[in-house]
């Protein structure tokens, strides 16, 4: 009826004033349901949601009953996924009520950070004085209500009347965990899982340690040396963020507790700076660059102990400003020594990446950045995880293959580099063992020389290049003749050597001779058809002609030296006549027939 005695403007004015209230109430924070807690066995773990309410303190001086009373205090609601801007110097207030439930089971308050400084829940009693429990790092473990991993203050549930708490957070930064509800049964089944795989991780860790250690002994390397102490001070990093050593290490040591989750990080990178020097061989390549190196890894000493006499509130600025530099250094090392060459340090920074990944989103949840979740919470671990065996099958190639080079150094006075066959000095020992062993059994073994005669030809027609490898293809074709009792070695450029072990009769010396030559004669893969070896063999049986290893080698040079360059003949006894003094020397009845 009122509506029929005003305008229509004023109608109009009116239903706009009307829509504008509605609006304005719906858009309000308080027109909105929160979500009510319901502590549920059936769905845990209880999150508080927005069902709590938050304040900051700049001053972190009221106490529980000063919040309570309100005064000055400007509640906000809570959020699951809340980073709360609460750092050093001052203290984060969070108020809810445990609305009536089943009191069938213990409930727990669960804080799933284990670095938090402190938290204090406070309990509102029958005589309206608020009564406190402590945890957090600075409060011993053996001291809290409950010891466990991190923060588990006990609340009371009833059945009937609604319960009103305050928790009080202090922390060296931005605060992101969110505050979730436990049962008690729920509490047992998750921490077996928790148990597990905390196990595993540990015990493949103790595993990597103790392999390193050994090999650091055996091998006399420095690099497994590094990665045992780098890979100890990793384990008790994840000890210490996970809760585990101030539950099991060190449950009365409150202030080591606190000091040392950025503490052992620092000297976890230190080492790990060592680590990366001593496995790219960084003081055989560049010692201006491992002096660096040495230098950042002393510093992070110096910080590890200025991170432990500094207030909590200065502690995070410091170790942030460090934190950067070793892990920066590191890939730059890796990659300085892949540029010039090291097949390792590649395969050594894909091995690392998992953990400066997961370094970098642990320092991104530190900053408050990204709130606390999985990857914030185990991403350390499952990088350590996967950096393990990666790294530690690299240190087993790595040593593989540094034995290999070691063998093949301390070979080169016994071995040719470039054949692998044995040089003149170790010949001629194992001519004279093989001549004794001979005059032993009674048996005849064979002693050969082979000439290459025509590599001035092949490096006319073929190049030096083929030149170059024509004696290597030889090597190949002697080391195929041999059996696994021969030996044969390169005594120079272009002479090589046989020692054919007996019994051995004059008639196999004769075929022996031919069947290498054939064998030198035949083309080779990847060269031209005509690019092929010409040799001459000079070759005498032991001990039948001669006893004397020196001797009877230099007997089996002076006769290839004798024969004339227009010879066609290729294989040549000790003893027998030469072409050229065959015109000053009446004929004689030869032993065997030695030609080609």
């Amino acid at each position: 009826m009122f509506f029929k005695y005003i305008s229509m403007q004023m109608r109009a004015m009116l239903l706009a004033i009307l829509a504008t209230g509605l609006f304005a109430a719906l858009a309000s924070p308080a027109a909105w349901s929160r979500t009510v807690l319901d502590l549920d066995v059936q769905r845990q773990p209880v999150a508080l949601e927005d069902w709590g309410d938050y304040w900051i303190d700049a001053s972190a001086k009221l106490t529980a009953l000063q919040v309570a009373a309100g005064a000055g205090v400007n509640w906000q609601p809570t959020d699951r996924n809340a980073i709360y801007k609460a750092t050093a110097g001052s203290v984060l207030w969070i108020r809810f009520t445990v609305p009536p439930a089943p009191d069938a089971e213990r409930w727990y308050v669960e804080l799933p950070y284990s670095s938090i400084n402190r938290a204090s829940l406070y309990t509102l009693d029958m005589s309206g004085q608020w009564n406190e429990q402590k945890a957090g790092d600075l409060v011993a473990v053996s001291k809290w209500p409950v010891p466990h991993r991190h923060p588990l203050l006990p609340i009371a549930v009833s059945a009937e009347t609604p319960s009103q708490y305050l928790l009080r957070l202090e922390n060296g930064h931005r605060f992101s965990a969110p505050l979730q509800f436990v049962s008690e049964g729920f509490l047992n089944h998750s921490e077996q899982r928790v148990s597990l795989i905390l196990g595993i991780f540990f015990g493949l860790a103790g595993l990597a340690v103790l392999v390193s250690a050994i090999s650091a002994i055996s091998l006399r390397d420095h690099a497994y040396g590094w990665y045992a102490l780098s890979v100890t001070l990793m384990a008790l990093t994840q000890a210490t963020l996970t809760g585990i050593a101030g539950l099991h290490l060190w449950p009365d040591a409150a202030w080591w507790n606190d000091v040392s989750t950025s503490v052992l990080p620092t000297l976890e990178l230190a080492s790990t700076l060592m680590f990366v020097s001593a496995a790219i061989s960084l003081p055989e390549r560049s010692l201006r660059l491992h002096r660096g190196l040495m230098a950042v890894a002393v510093l992070g000493v110096v910080m590890a102990v200025a991170l432990a006499l500094v207030p909590v509130e200065r502690r995070m600025g410091i170790f942030s400003l460090y934190v950067f530099l070793p892990q920066v250094l590191a890939v730059y090392a890796m990659a300085w020594a892949w540029k010039r060459g090291d097949r390792f340090a590649p395969w050594l920074m894909i091995g690392l990446s998992p953990i400066l990944i997961a370094g970098a989103w642990l320092m991104a949840r530190n900053a408050g950045l990204v709130p606390i979740s999985f990857m914030t919470m185990h991403g350390s671990q499952l990088g350590v995880a996967i950096e393990l065996p990666i790294v530690m099958v690299i240190l087993m190639l790595r040593s593989q293959h540094r034995r290999e080079n070691t063998r093949r150094i301390q070979g080169l006075d016994r071995v040719d580099p470039a054949t692998g066959l044995i040089n003149g000095h170790v010949f001629a020992e194992r001519l004279m063992r093989m001549i004794a062993r001979s005059e032993r059994l009674k048996h005849q073994s064979a002693v050969m020389i082979i000439d290459i005669v025509n590599t001035d030809q092949i490096q006319r027609d073929f190049g030096r290049k083929a030149a170059e490898d024509l004696p290597l293809r030889v090597a190949e074709r002697l080391l195929s003749t041999a059996r696994e009792i021969d030996s044969a070695a390169r005594l120079s450029e272009r002479r090589f050597g046989m020692l054919v072990d007996g019994p051995f009769s004059a008639e196999d010396a004769a075929t022996l001779g031919p069947r290498i030559v054939a064998r030198c004669l035949m083309p080779y893969k990847g060269m031209h058809v005509d690019c092929i070896a010409q040799v001459r063999i000079a070759y005498a049986l032991v001990p039948y002609q001669g006893s004397n290893a020196q001797g009877v080698l230099t007997a089996l040079e002076e006769k290839l030296a004798s024969v004339s360059i227009e010879d066609r003949k290729a294989v040549f006894m000790l003893g027998e006549t030469t072409p050229s003094k065959r015109r000053r020397q009446r004929p004689r009845p030869e032993r065997q027939t030695d030609t080609v």
